[in-house]
């Protein structure tokens, strides 16, 4: 099975804690294996093994305190 690569928009990120943080949650999902968080545009894109819930990435990302926007415009 090939790779699934969405991006997601997030707002709140303003420093690397953030990103450390962000990837950090997202990564503990089991099937997603990478994560690039971008602070100047505010996306975030994860790469699984399996489609991802919106809502698994939702919990994630308040989790750790910022503000999920869904799936990036592209």
């Amino acid at each position: 099975m090939s790779d699934i690569t969405t991006t997601y928009s997030v707002s709140g990120m303003t420093c690397e804690h953030c990103v450390a943080s962000v990837t950090e949650e997202l990564s503990e999902i089991s099937t997603v294996h990478a994560v690039d968080v971008h602070l100047e545009s505010g996306s975030v894109q994860v790469s699984s093994t399996a489609p991802l819930s919106e809502a698994a990435i939702r919990n994630a990302i308040e989790d750790v305190g910022y503000t999920f926007n869904g799936l990036a415009s592209s």
